[in-house]
Formats: C-alpha cells, structure tokens, sequence
C-alpha cells in the first residue's frame, strides 16, 4: 500500500472519528438539559429500545443545511419533525412498507366531503383539532416560530400527516414518541385513538368481540413486549388488532402495509372488493386458522359477505341512485352541501349507520351488526330517507321509490299484513329472498333497477 494511500485512508478514519466525536457531544448536551428541563420526555427515551441501542436524541432529530424545518438549537441544526424518511435510515423496509398503506393515505381526507363539513358546517379550528388530529395534516413552515412549525399544523401525529420533506405518515402515531414500544404498538387501545366513534366504531367493536373479551382476560398472557411475537406460537390467548393486520404468522412476516389483509373496502357508499381480494382474504384466513379451522373461518366470511351485500343491494345502491335523481333534477331546495336535511340523513346512513352495520360484520361485533348498524339504517331508510326524497316532489324519484316498495320482494313488505310476513319466515319463503346476498362474487354488479 503506498504512502500516500495509508495517508488518505488515515484522513478518512480521522474525520469520521472526530465526526462521532461531535455526534456524540451534541447528543450528550441534549440529554444533559432534557433530563432538567422534561425529564418525563428523557425517562421515556432512556427506557427504550432507542437507548439500549445508542440512538439518541440527535441521531432522529438532526437536520440538513436546506431542510424546510431545520433551525439552530444550542449550537445544533435539528428539527422538530421526525419524519417516516428519518425513521427509514434505519427502519427502511417498514417505511416503505406503510409508505404505501392506507395510513399514509389518509392525509387525502383533506380534500374529502369530511373536510367540507369540518372547515364550512363547523369551521377551521374543529377541523385543526378533530379531523387532522387523526387524518393528518400538511405541517406547514412558519420562519417566525422558534422552531419553523406554524401552530396551525403543530403538533399533529395523524397518520397521515404530509410532511415537509415530502414524506406521508406519522411513525409516532402507533409508536408514541419517545418510548416507541412496541408492546404497546401492538395494543388496541393504541388503535383507538382514531378507530373508533360513530363512523367507523372499530375499537367498541373489538371490546364487545369475542376477540376483545378473550385480551382483555388475558392481557398478562400475550407476550406483547417480547421481539419475536407470532400469533398461534408466541401468544395464542386472543388476537389484536396489529395480531390481524400486521403482525407475523407461521406464514407472514410482520408487515406495516395495513392494507394487505383487507379484502372489502367498507368506507364507501357502496363496498367493493378490493384489488387481489381473494389474495388479500387469503392473508386473513391466515392469520385466523392459527387458531381457528377451516370450517369456522369460512363461515365468518359467509355470514360477513352476506351483511356487506345486504346492505349494498338492498339499501346503498337505492339511496344512491335516488340521491343521483335528485342531485340531476336539482331539486334540492338549498344549493350548499349539507344545507338540505335531506342530505345528512343520506350521509348518516352511509357514512355512521352503514358502516357500523359493515364493520360489525367484518369484527364479529353482533350489537354493531344489528341494532348499531343495519337496524338503524332500515330505520332511518324507510322512515326518514323515503319521507323526505316525497318531500323534495321530484316526481321521478318519487317514482323510484314508488316502484321498489311495490315490486321489489326486498322492500314490499309494508304491504303486506304482519301474520303473512311471520308464516314467510317460518316456512323459509323470505330467507330465499336473500339467498344470493352470501355470494362473495356479488360485488362489483351494478344497481338492482327497480
């Protein structure tokens, strides 16, 4: 090796030596003042995974010359915001993994009918504090503030959140900084945070699942600090919501993609199927046969795919195609979205009711199937929906409706005498009525036209 060679690779090892040197003085000095000034935020660091392995403070929160949100803070450019690209210099594969999840998605809220009621019907602050909280906001820069974040978007952990580097997501929305466990990552109530409420009640639903009743009886059995956590082998006691959607199988590895055991999508007016479903339910039924069998998993999703079509054809698709007449013949007495009550009671049915009923299905939560869901949606379909589309007086939806009470063995039994509709039940006569509705292959069809 030449001399010059030996030099140059001396110079290297020098640099990067007074480079960790640096590093780890300006960590030190961050440690040092935090420990005074919030020890709670340094005890939480201090008991983590991060500190047993060396990462400190400024390994996550160091910025670059021409960040958006670097600024100096005692001698030191960091930044607040620590980002899902911050957090994959490590962690690569499972940023890239919810990188492409529904969660980091879910900042697109901000364009939705959601974000019309927030900022209009209520106003900006309750969708500041409500919406975004969970959803996630565009944190934007304000170079007044010490530390570059506008107020108006700061804090905010929505999973979501659309950064200023350009990344999508909050790692600490399910890793709450800055102990960033992973046991409690993998508890429900960390879920539920977002998942939960009239919408989309998935976390009451859990509760009141047979799911829910066996975790919470058996918490101190699951294992759930422990690195290694496979369902069926490391614990086997009751499932989490992280056990269904991410965690490992015998036949899976953990995963951040959320979406990759989905396979209805259930927010919508109308659910259907999502792309690769039968692959997708085929990671599900994974993840069930650790401890159930063939027979009792394939009747959940029969009786699942039979409430998600009744709903769909019977009550969704209708409504739909009455709201569509109505919205054409602009009949609609007021012009603003919402303005009409006609229109919160067609939101509620999808958006609260129609869900709950979905989701109910899809958890094993029967009182969310029924009386929180599909009984609500009946309720509210024939005896608030109906009256008030008549009350519009646009004929050709009148007309619609007219016809389907009539003529679709779905609806006419308001005509028929209460001991007719009973001897229908008995005899099996009206469960044939709904005999289709179990077909996994059924959505997708267009509207039943009445």
């Amino acid at each position: 090796m030449s001399q010059r060679l030996i030099i140059a690779l001396f110079s290297v090892l020098l640099l990067v030596a007074v480079s960790s040197a640096a590093t780890q003085d300006v960590a030190g000095k961050c440690m040092t003042c935090h420990k005074e000034v919030s020890n709670g935020l340094y005890q939480q660091w201090f008991n983590s995974g991060h500190s047993q392995h060396n990462v400190t403070c400024y390994d996550c929160h160091k910025a670059e010359k021409g960040d958006k949100d670097a600024y100096m803070h005692e001698g030191a450019l960091i930044a607040t915001l620590v980002t899902p690209n911050d957090c994959g210099q490590c962690h690569a594969k499972e940023a890239r993994e919810s990188e492409n999840s529904y969660h980091a998605t879910a900042g697109e809220i901000l364009e939705s009918a959601d974000a019309y009621l927030a900022h209009v019907v209520g106003g900006d602050p309750a969708a500041i504090a409500g919406c975004e909280s969970c959803h996630g906001t565009r944190v934007k820069i304000d170079p007044k503030s010490p530390n570059k974040l506008a107020q108006s978007s700061w804090p905010n952990s929505g999973i979501g959140r659309l950064n200023p580097d350009g990344s999508k997501g909050s790692c600490n929305a399910c890793h709450v900084r800055h102990s960033f466990s992973k046991a409690q990552a993998r508890r429900p109530e960390t879920c539920g945070k977002c998942h939960l409420g009239p919408d989309h009640p998935q976390k009451e639903i859990y509760e009141e699942s047979k799911h829910g009743i066996a975790y919470f009886t058996n918490v101190d059995n699951m294992n759930l600090d422990e690195d290694r956590w496979v369902v069926g082998e490391d614990y086997y006691e009751a499932p989490t919501c992280a056990t269904c959607h991410m965690s490992a199988t015998k036949k899976q590895s953990v995963s951040h993609d959320v979406g990759q055991r989905i396979s209805w999508t259930l927010r919508p007016k109308v659910s259907v199927h999502k792309e690769n479903w039968k692959e997708k339910r085929d990671n599900m039924k994974d993840v069930c046969s650790s401890c159930h069998g063939p027979v009792f998993v394939n009747g959940h999703y029969y009786q699942f795919d039979g409430v998600v079509n009744l709903y769909n054809e019977k009550f969704a698709k209708p409504a739909g195609e009455i709201m569509q007449i109505i919205t054409k013949n602009k009949t609609l007495e007021n012009q603003a979205s919402f303005s009409n009550n006609l229109e919160w009671t067609y939101w509620e049915l999808w958006h609260h009711e129609g869900r709950r009923a979905r989701h109910g299905a899809a958890m094993m939560g029967p009182d969310y199937t029924w009386w929180h869901g599909v009984y609500e949606v009946a309720k509210h379909f024939y005896f608030k929906f109906i009256p008030e589309v008549r009350e519009t007086g646009d004929a050709e939806a009148i007309a619609y409706i007219d016809k389907m009470l009539a003529n679709d063995p779905m609806h006419n039994w308001m005509n028929k005498p209460t001991s007719e509709l009973k001897a229908a039940i008995k005899s099996g006569e009206m469960q044939k009525v709904f005999k289709n509705m179990f077909d996994p292959e059924l959505a997708g069809t267009e509207a039943k036209k009445h």
